[in-house]
């Protein structure tokens, strides 16, 4: 399910029609492809950050007409030119990985959901785009839903992300439920540990009920797709919560069981 390294992108599956399955594939290379430059790898911080530069470079050169210098972005013009997608949402991604490899820490939830805006957001709205979707009320909806996501996985991935010296939990929640970053570096969990996942877990619902309304907007396959990505996502919160936020011994993730649970509860969206 899309709550795993760069998989809230609904890659490009048997519900997506067959004529949409191909651009998808490749924003989903881009996307990809990006966001290993930031995370993967030995690369030093500047190495990773021209890596990026270049990625920024190739799309300068689609925005002004030029030829792209690379297969993956030949391909990407192509894309974007056929289905009139807006080349900021690429940017925005781009943002958002640089923003990875330099900024370690989220200050408080605005600030978070600042980054999410950049670096979860614009999937959903490219995939909006594909499909000719793009109401206001729709694309709101969608950057809730990606947002969520999001979210999810960084309270999935509190102990992996510590690993890369990363905390997304808001440095203003830490002290209010009196945890400190020394209780992550040691993987102490503790009732306080588990009121404050309630408390991120809470958020991130909150987040994935508003924009869950987008199903019925979007019918068909896309609608179906959207509506296992919204169970998927919640279903991994249920999870959290079964574990009592404990991520440090039990990391919640979806096993083959759940997609019976997921079908049911898309269908009774």
């Amino acid at each position: 399910m899309p709550v795993e390294h760069y998989e809230n992108f609904p890659v490009a599956s048997l519900l997506v029609p067959a004529r949409l399955r191909r651009p998808i594939e490749v924003i989903y290379r881009f996307a990809r492809s990006a966001d290993d430059i930031a995370d993967e790898g030995d690369a030093t911080p500047d190495q990773r950050l021209a890596a990026l530069a270049a990625y920024q470079a190739e799309l300068d050169r689609i925005a002004s007409g030029q030829p792209p210098k690379t297969v993956l972005f030949v391909d990407l013009a192509g894309v974007i030119a056929q289905h009139a997608l807006p080349i900021q949402l690429f940017r925005d991604l781009l943002d958002a990985f640089a923003q990875d490899v330099v900024k370690k820490r989220y200050a408080d939830y605005p600030e978070l959901l600042d980054y999410c805006r950049r670096s979860a957001n614009p999937v959903g709205r490219l995939v909006l785009h594909l499909f000719g979707r793009t109401e206001p009320e729709h694309l709101e909806q969608s950057d809730c839903i990606c947002s969520a996501l999001q979210l999810i996985n960084f309270w999935q991935d509190v102990a992996v992300d510590w690993q890369k010296d990363r905390v997304y939990i808001p440095q203003t929640d830490l002290p209010h439920f009196r945890i400190s970053e020394a209780d992550i570096a040691a993987g102490r969990w503790s009732a306080n540990w588990a009121a404050l996942m309630d408390f991120e877990i809470d958020r991130a619902s909150r987040l994935m009920q508003l924009g869950a309304p987008l199903v019925h907007a979007l019918p068909g396959r896309l609608g179906w797709e959207i509506r296992l990505t919204v169970q998927g996502g919640l279903r991994i919160l249920e999870r959290l919560r079964q574990v009592r936020g404990d991520v440090f011994h039990r990391r919640p993730k979806l096993g083959k069981a759940d997609w019976l649970v997921l079908a049911v509860r898309a269908f009774r969206m």
